[in-house]
């Protein structure tokens, strides 16, 4: 019998079913992407133009005592970067929950991913329906 790779057949559908919530999370992000012609982190390298598409899961602050810097740590369910906007402490919708499409290049720095001042384009905002 052959397997549809995509649906994963009957073992997929057990996964699907008995996987943790976050898994599916993961997997309903990697669709989402998909669909929007988004690249999957998991597949971009250095220095490499990228267009993506997930949500933000957490954002910090440069402290006061330091050049102003928003960092937001972006997730697509294949992989994570930190997207970072220079001179900036506060972006309207940027937060917890967001979903947006960004674009920029990606640098790898000691095994982390990080995108400088992104275009980005706010596709979901929590709490504004």
């Amino acid at each position: 019998m052959v397997q549809n790779k995509r649906s994963g057949g009957l073992m997929g559908a057990l996964r699907r079913m008995v996987g943790s919530t976050a898994e599916r999370d993961d997997e309903d992000l990697r669709r989402l992407a998909e669909a929007h012609g988004a690249r999957p982190v998991g597949d971009c390298v250095d220095r490499e133009r990228v267009s993506l598409l997930g949500t933000i899961r957490s954002v910090a602050i440069a402290p006061p005592d330091q050049a102003p810097r928003l960092e937001a740590e972006f997730e697509d369910g294949s992989g994570r970067v930190t997207l970072i906007f220079m001179g900036r402490r506060s972006i309207t919708g940027i937060k917890a929950g967001s979903v947006l499409r960004v674009e920029g290049r990606l640098s790898c720095h000691r095994g982390q991913r990080k995108i400088f001042n992104p275009r980005y384009e706010l596709t979901h905002v929590p709490g504004i329906d």
